[in-house]
């Protein structure tokens, strides 16, 4: 039989099952070791940067999206500012032809006639402006009720007009 060899644990720091102590290991283990940590705390940073960058984009974007909304706004209020002004621009001189149609008929020879002819035309003149903004005359007499287009005022009988029908 032969001996067991002895090991000197200083000029042979190997252990009995081959393994190398933490203290006398090459430099290179205790960094493989470490990695992990090492590694791990970069993707923290890096997670930590990214949720920086992103909540910067957020912010960014939340501020622009609220501006979108003021400009909006303003320029809703501009363009219906805009249109009442073109509106009023074409209605302005029907209500200075109506003054002139009521200082008319205040002279004491008024003609009846030409007042009427007058008034008319001032009829005609307000429909032309309004008919300049999209507006038109609708005149339902004799025509069906139609709730989406018609608006009652009262419900009454007529011997001339269908039940359910507009008067007029």
């Amino acid at each position: 039989m032969t001996e067991p060899e002895t090991i000197d644990p200083v000029t042979n720091p190997t252990s009995a099952h081959g393994a190398v102590p933490a203290e006398n290991a090459p430099a290179g283990a205790a960094q493989t070791a470490a990695a992990p940590e090492v590694a791990l705390a970069a993707q923290l940073e890096a997670a930590k940067a990214e949720a920086v960058g992103n909540y910067d984009k957020f912010m960014r974007a939340a501020a622009d999206l609220e501006n979108f909304r003021r400009r909006a706004v303003r320029e809703k209020d501009e363009l219906r500012t805009a249109a009442t002004g073109r509106v009023l621009e074409d209605i302005f001189p029907v209500i200075d032809t109506l003054a002139l149609a009521i200082d008319a008929a205040r002279q004491p020879n008024a003609d009846l006639k030409g007042l009427i002819s007058g008034v008319d035309m001032v009829l005609s003149q307000l429909k032309s402006a309004l008919a300049k903004h999209g507006l038109k005359e609708i005149n339902p007499a004799g025509q069906a009720f139609d709730p989406h287009q018609h608006e009652s005022i009262s419900h009454q009988p007529s011997k001339d007009i269908k039940e359910e029908h507009v008067l007029g």
